[in-house]
């Protein structure tokens, strides 16, 4: 018999850790592979992970409501040898980490053992061993680059656990750190500005018998710290674009049968992701990253869409992989699929990692136009406005066309506000005169 790991899989590119929601398997129970044995969340993704192998499980070493990092080893399976190496062998290499048992999410009451001689000051090494018990790998990281003393926050998390949600709110400087205040009193927020330091108060919140109160899920509160992480990372400055889509309605209606033939529903998205393709085919910047200092172009053009799920679930964004290779019909086709898998809760961690660029739709509910946050680790994301006949001077005579807005947020620190807008204004130019053999 041999034991294989079962790790905490990395569900979007800028994903660092994941939230066990729920274990669908007891410890003595049989699993087959590739049967789900837990359901996990992050701010991009609910998931089932499937077991990577036939066997026992005889180990679990993250508890419900824990935030591990990625990589880390929640659980482990007893099982045949030979299976065992040939599941080693099909894993991505990946540095691995294990999760700290289920009874480090409360400190310890007991004394802390001596710690050992050396250099350092007395009582280092028990206090590292604290906070390694009161903290993620993420949260000390967040910590360490913005020089905050995690032994100082007293955490909302189990047995006062400080979570990433706790970290984030200190930086955003809501206080010294994330704990109750007295009744009637008002929170203060501290902002610097030009080297000093501003306290601002926010008035509490009166709660009326009346008021319905309820805690955010744990879907909610991932997609809350994504987008404060998003805003603080990256200078958002947006530009809205009108553009016309007279020639795209009509060609939709033309073709509209022959896709309805192959079983796909024709939308106005792949037309917009092919304009889209050759708009950072031709100003390539908003198709990158930012690592440090350095500027990552990307090769492939992988385009995230933004789907809505149930009500009140927020947004997930699948990746249409290399967009850039697929005619109308692929776009369309590839488009519905995850569409479909989105809203049924059946992505794979696959369908949502590699992004490139995001196109997200708030049209489709009525919104004339937004300036949407970008999607980490991206530079760009486009929103769409909706696709309605409006009036509008042609050769100063009054017409009725289909027109939309489309606003562009992007990151300042690598995109100027010029080539932006040559970005939209290839992109208008590819759709109000889009090829009728795309």
């Amino acid at each position: 018999m041999a034991r294989v790991d079962v790790i905490m899989p990395q569900m979007g590119e800028s994903i660092a850790e994941g939230t066990i929601t729920k274990w669908l398997k007891n410890v003595g129970d049989e699993v087959k592979r590739d049967e789900s044995i837990l359901e996990i969340s992050t701010d991009k993704v609910d998931a089932d992970i499937p077991a990577p192998t036939a066997g026992i499980l005889i180990e679990i070493l993250a508890i419900e409501s824990q935030t591990v990092e990625v990589g880390t080893t929640i659980a482990r399976i007893e099982t045949e040898a030979a299976e065992a190496v040939a599941v080693s062998e099909a894993e991505v290499a990946a540095p691995q980490r294990t999760a700290e048992p289920a009874v480090a999410a409360v400190v310890a009451e007991t004394p802390a053992a001596a710690p050992p001689k050396g250099d350092g000051a007395p009582g280092e090494a028990s206090r590292e061993a604290r906070l390694q018990t009161r903290s993620t790998p993420v949260v000390r990281r967040i910590a360490a680059e913005h020089g905050i003393d995690l032994a100082s926050l007293s955490g909302t998390g189990i047995g006062g656990r400080v979570t990433k949600k706790d970290i984030l709110a200190v930086i955003e400087g809501r206080g010294a750190a994330p704990v109750a205040l007295p009744a009637g009193a008002p929170g203060v927020m501290h902002v610097p500005i030009h080297g000093e330091t501003l306290q601002i108060k926010i008035p509490e919140v009166i709660i009326k018998e009346t008021d319905r109160v309820e805690e955010m899920d744990i879907m909610r509160q991932r997609i809350m710290e994504h987008m404060l992480m998003s805003r603080r990372i990256s200078a958002h400055v947006s530009s809205v674009h009108e553009i016309d889509f007279e020639h795209v309605a009509q060609l939709r209606a033309s073709l509209k049968p022959r896709f309805e033939r192959e079983g796909v529903k024709l939308t106005y998205l792949p037309f917009i992701v092919k304009a889209v393709v050759e708009a950072l085919k031709a100003y390539p910047v908003l198709n990158a990253s930012v690592v440090g200092k350095k500027i990552v172009y990307h090769a492939a053009y992988n385009i995230g869409m933004a789907v809505a799920m149930d009500e009140g679930a927020g947004l997930i964004v699948p990746v249409i992989k290399g967009a850039h290779e697929l005619s109308l019909l692929g776009i369309a086709r590839r488009a519905f699929e995850l569409a479909e898998r989105a809203r049924t809760r059946k992505l794979d961690p696959e369908d949502v990692q590699g992004g490139t660029f995001t196109i997200t739709n708030p049209g489709v509910f009525g919104s004339l136009f937004g300036t949407p946050i970008i999607n980490q680790p991206q530079v760009a994301i486009l929103g769409i406005g909706t696709i309605e006949k409006r009036p509008v001077v042609i050769d100063d005579m009054i017409a009725i066309r289909y027109r939309s807005y489309f606003g562009l947020s992007f990151d300042h620190r690598v995109v100027d506000g010029a080539m932006a807008d040559f970005f939209m204004a290839k992109v208008r130019e590819v759709l109000e005169d889009f090829p009728e053999d795309a």
